[in-house]
């Protein structure tokens, strides 16, 4: 599981700090493994009753960026870093 300290970009407000956003999906093989950060190039898609979103991971896996959207929410800028 990799968690990352993440943040949205809400238009006029500039880049403002949100939660915590852990991951872990394994398959056939792991995507993002149970203990580390997912490959650089990930692109991970969700979608479900907490909201939606869309990121694709960068610096061997030590950033991300992308889309968010949360109930009763627009759409805003999403971005983390691996936390420690």
């Amino acid at each position: 599981m990799a968690t990352y300290n993440t943040e949205i970009e809400t238009g006029g407000g500039g880049w403002q700090q949100d939660q915590p956003l852990s991951l872990s999906i394994r398959n056939r093989d792991d995507v993002v493994p149970e203990n580390g950060a997912p490959a650089e190039g990930t692109s991970v898609t969700w979608s479900g009753g907490a909201g939606n979103g869309s990121v694709t991971f960068f610096d061997g896996g030590n950033s991300f960026q992308g889309t968010a959207q949360f109930p009763n929410e627009g759409p805003v800028g999403y971005r983390g870093t691996l936390a420690e």
